[in-house]
């Protein structure tokens, strides 16, 4: 598994958890990166997305001001810091390679998937 994702877990509401995602086949540093989150019966959806070099950032509505990506591209990883979490909030998270250095919202790449569940 080259995306390998990591950090999901049971959480209340008004917390915190951060997700990592790890590209062991280091192909990605050239690569904007991108978490999208998905809930049965629903259809994959943007979370957050970093440019090549982490200069530049965008979230969904949802989790503007909660949630932030940021990537080490020394570790070859990126991360998604969540706080103020909500039960609205739970889903598979996958952390995505995308097609180019700036997000463009075409994934190239998608890790397995780690599920987040915010209890009420």
């Amino acid at each position: 598994v080259q995306l390998q994702a990591s950090g999901g877990g049971l959480v209340q509401a008004g917390g915190s958890l951060r997700l990592s995602c790890a590209d062991s086949g280091r192909t990605s540093s050239n690569n904007a990166m991108a978490w999208y989150r998905q809930t049965p019966g629903k259809e994959r959806e943007f979370v957050a997305a970093v440019s090549w070099n982490g200069g530049t950032t965008s979230y969904a509505d949802a989790v503007k001001g909660r949630f932030t990506i940021s990537r080490d591209r020394a570790k070859n990883t990126v991360y998604l810091q969540m706080n103020s979490l909500k039960a609205e909030d739970t889903a598979v998270y996958y952390c995505a390679v995308d097609l180019r250095a700036i997000y463009s919202g075409s994934p190239q790449r998608w890790g397995q998937g780690t599920l987040v569940t915010v209890s009420s």
